[in-house]
């Protein structure tokens, strides 16, 4: 995979030094094609499917340029659609994905206890059982219900 990616870098380069040697006006012509064969597209295609680094170089690419030049690109997806992403991105990045959501589950030893107990004193609630749990140390809700474990 590094192999391939240094590949694509030197294509890269090459590719930009190729762009020095060339006239502006030959450029601007490329360009104008290149606007051209968007539009055509853009009649044919409703809605593109990017990949994520399609994305990415797109929203890259874009902040490089001033704001009122990205409004008047013709683009295959709209300015707003750019900033979305790049806020996504952010958004993702600043979200801790590691820990699964909800409350983390009780262990089973205390879960082997509680339904015990409950067996055990069937007139006691589940307040009584946690208050009971709590005397001998484990930490547990308040809410939780012996029946209820799973």
């Amino acid at each position: 995979m590094s192999l391939r990616f240094a590949y694509l870098a030197v294509l890269r380069v090459f590719g930009w030094l190729a762009l020095l040697a060339r006239s502006d006006r030959a450029k601007d012509a490329e360009i104008l094609i290149l606007r051209h064969q968007v539009a055509v597209l853009q009649r044919q295609v409703k809605a593109p499917r990017l990949s994520w680094a399609d994305r990415a170089v797109l929203a890259a690419l874009a902040r490089l340029l001033p704001g009122s030049q990205v409004r008047q690109l013709r683009l295959i997806v709209s300015p707003r659609t750019l900033l979305r992403w790049h806020a996504d991105l952010v958004r993702r990045h600043w979200t801790d994905s590691r820990r699964p959501p909800g409350r983390p589950q009780t262990a089973a030893a205390i879960r082997a206890l509680v339904l015990e107990m409950a067996r055990d004193n069937p007139g006691w609630g589940y307040r009584r059982i946690h208050g009971e749990l709590t005397g001998l140390g484990y930490k547990l809700a308040p809410r939780v219900r012996p029946g209820r474990m799973t």
